[in-house]
């Protein structure tokens, strides 16, 4: 199939490989970005893709948390402009105190927020904002103690990265640490046990067909494999990660130090996934003042 000029840039962007490299991988898996970026890495071309999707849509993530109980609510808006508005902060922090009550995104649409249903106040704040906004997602979590943090607050407890974590035990301070750790480290699971099965098969047959091609001997091969495997699960999983408070001991460590155990976490970012045309704004400018 013919290779397009955009899906070589694309590569390229997501990979930092070279213009040839990333046309040959695109030519040789018949134009499949993904597998393209597996292709570059077997043959050491690409560092790993860390982007899940670009984050490109505007909004605010608000969190709330009662006792035991959290929650965290991504609404999105076309602009940065709007996340800033007093208006539509004080509605996603009411949207955000409905969720506690609701079972998930649906039942939230439908809840009570000051007289009318979150979705009624949404198309309402639409007409009078001037601006499409929609209620994305939202997500719950529970224990003895949940702590919350917000990355880039734009008024208290909402931002660009929202952060929830459950322990088993107590320690507000440690528990704060660890949602840091997470708004910067954003790890794919809490431990092996959490992730997806299918990333795991992926990594390891990407280090399987990396170790073959260095042409050493299988028993080699397979002591190289599950010591790449190692490190690789200790970089995505919360628990196996450094942690960045003390980067010489893991999260799982740390909070056995601290007298607690991690039951979960919750980490929503704005526009995580969704991806944006980006406009070019001087073009635009100038194509206006033609007329």
């Amino acid at each position: 199939m013919a290779i397009t000029a955009a899906q070589v840039k694309e590569l390229r962007e997501m990979t930092g490989a070279g213009m040839m490299d990333a046309k040959k991988a695109l030519t040789e898996t018949d134009g499949d970005t993904q597998a393209a970026v597996d292709w570059l890495r077997t043959k050491g071309l690409a560092k790993a893709a860390k982007k899940a999707g670009r984050t490109a849509a505007e909004g605010l993530v608000a969190v709330a948390v009662e006792g035991g109980k959290g929650v965290a609510v991504e609404v999105n808006s076309e602009t940065d402009f709007v996340g800033k508005n007093a208006e539509f902060q004080s509605m996603v922090k009411g949207i955000a105190g409905a969720a506690m009550s609701a079972s998930d995104v649906d039942d939230l649409k439908s809840a009570d927020l000051g007289g009318k249903t979150v979705e009624a106040t949404l198309t309402d704040k639409i007409a009078t904002i001037g601006e499409n906004m929609t209620l994305r997602r939202m997500a719950k979590i529970e224990g003895d103690q949940v702590v919350s943090y917000v990355h880039n607050a734009a008024a208290e407890n909402m931002g660009k990265i929202g952060v929830l974590v459950a322990l088993k035990g107590s320690n507000e301070e440690f528990g704060r640490q660890v949602a840091m750790h997470i708004a910067a480290a954003n790890p794919a699971s809490l431990s092996e046990a959490d992730l997806d099965p299918a990333v795991v098969d992926k990594e390891r047959q990407v280090q399987i067909d990396i170790a073959r091609e260095s042409g050493k001997p299988e028993q080699v091969i397979e002591k190289m494999i599950e010591g790449r495997m190692k490190k690789f699960l200790g970089e995505v999983t919360l628990l196996g990660q450094a942690f960045v408070m003390n980067p010489d001991q893991s999260v799982a460590q740390a909070a056995k130090d601290a007298g607690v155990e991690i039951a979960g976490y919750v980490r929503l970012e704005v526009g995580e996934g969704i991806e944006k045309k980006v406009e070019d704004f001087a073009a635009e400018v100038a194509a206006t003042a033609r007329g």
